[in-house]
């Protein structure tokens, strides 16, 4: 049979990547990953902030932070082996009034319990060791976080994959699934073809899969757009590595924060507004299809009544620089609106469920020849070999392969 494999992957971001690279390196198998993009990793793996997540923030025992820790070292590991560009810096996390200190000190006993055993309690005084220009009244001290280039980290994954024999396609957007006896048909734009067992890690079109494949996915992909202000080169000084503010604990986002970059520069942000195109990286990018499946699904009316105040105010600071230096000014005082210039953009693909609950861990679901990566926002990246492991040993396992 032409264009037959044992196994295809969908998604060419880096959890499809790092699940199919872990899969090669414990069974030598004929696997094809299909990319709908001209490059790998060009969605929420190439704009996300480069950071090397601790799992500081996610709830003891959920996947999240299981995949967040046990990753974070092999992440590290795999990057001093193949000499990917990466630095383990540390950040703070300040909490700026008296009303944030009892949800760091939560945060600092959620690290605890989740293995992070060398945290560092900073008073006032104490914070100005790290981030001399940054002002609080409590912050912790992470040495566990760290700045990477994921589009480098995927590029090298690529070649271990292709040096095991197996096919990446690019341009090759799927369009059609079907199931033939006991065979699956993958119908891209170019080619057709037909495999044995399917792995969905499409990312931002996850949902779109799991209705290609005939299953109803229980859950929507909701776009949010992430939007960055860099610093001038003569302001870059301000910070030495990454000031986190303390999140707000009703959402899965952590605020506007600085971030230094691993090839230069400083990022600022990002915020979180609803995008109208699931590759909505522009504030005029919309998608009138896209809008009506968002506002015919139930969960999002349901999410709007519960966020809408929240909602608004990132609209207005995703169209007022005031509004966004304010933001910025909680953790660094003396930063001006002069001093930021506008940087670029990424796009979360965070699931919603029918009852407008934002899910706030991984969700992987498990059909007789499929799996379906349903919710892999942040920290995906970081947790990404980890959750390779897991994704390979479920295949094995339940596949008999």
């Amino acid at each position: 049979m032409k264009n037959n494999y044992k196994i295809i992957f969908i998604g060419g971001g880096i959890v499809g990547l790092s699940s199919a690279f872990k899969l090669l390196e414990k069974n030598k198998i004929d696997l094809l990953l299909l990319e709908a993009e001209d490059s790998l990793a060009k969605h929420q793996t190439g704009n996300n902030s480069g950071v090397i997540h601790s799992g500081l923030y996610y709830k003891p025992g959920s996947l999240k932070a299981k995949n967040c820790s046990i990753g974070r070292e092999m992440l590290y590991d795999f990057c001093n082996k193949y000499e990917i560009p990466h630095e383990r810096c540390g950040k703070i996390v300040v909490a700026t009034n008296q009303d944030e200190v009892q949800t760091l000190r939560m945060l600092e006993q959620r690290g605890i319990e989740n293995g992070l055993s060398e945290l560092k309690h900073l008073n006032q005084n104490e914070i100005k060791n790290y981030e001399p220009y940054a002002t609080g009244i409590e912050a912790i001290y992470v040495p566990y976080t760290g700045i990477i280039d994921y589009v480098s980290f995927c590029n090298k994954l690529s070649d271990l994959i292709k040096e095991r024999e197996a096919t990446i396609k690019l341009n090759s957007k799927v369009l059609k699934i079907s199931f033939i006896k006991n065979k699956i048909l993958v119908e891209t734009n170019y080619e057709e073809y037909f495999c044995d067992y399917l792995i969905n890690c499409a990312g931002l079109y996850s949902d779109k899969i799991v209705e290609l494949c005939g299953l109803v996915p229980e859950v929507k992909i909701i776009p949010f757009r992430g939007e960055y202000y860099k610093l001038k080169k003569e302001k870059e000084y301000l910070v030495k590595n990454l000031i986190y503010p303390v999140p707000d604990p009703r959402f899965p986002f952590l605020g506007v924060h600085f971030t230094r970059m691993i090839r230069g520069g400083v990022e600022c942000g990002p915020n979180a507004v609803l995008a109208f195109k699931r590759e909505g990286y522009k504030k005029s990018d919309f998608d009138l299809l896209q809008i009506f499946e968002l506002i015919s699904y139930r969960g999002f009316w349901k999410m709007a009544k519960k966020y809408y105040k929240m909602g608004f105010e990132e609209f207005r600071r995703s169209f007022s620089k005031k509004l966004f230096t304010k933001s910025l000014q909680k953790l660094i005082p003396s930063i001006t609106e002069d001093d930021l210039v506008s940087g670029g953009s990424g796009v979360r693909a965070q699931a919603l469920d029918n009852n407008g609950n934002l899910i706030d861990d991984f969700r992987i679901i498990q059909t007789n020849n499929m799996i379906h990566v349903l919710n892999a926002p942040s920290p995906a990246a970081t947790a990404s070999l980890s959750i390779g492991d897991t994704i390979s040993n479920m295949i094995i396992k339940n596949f008999n392969l």
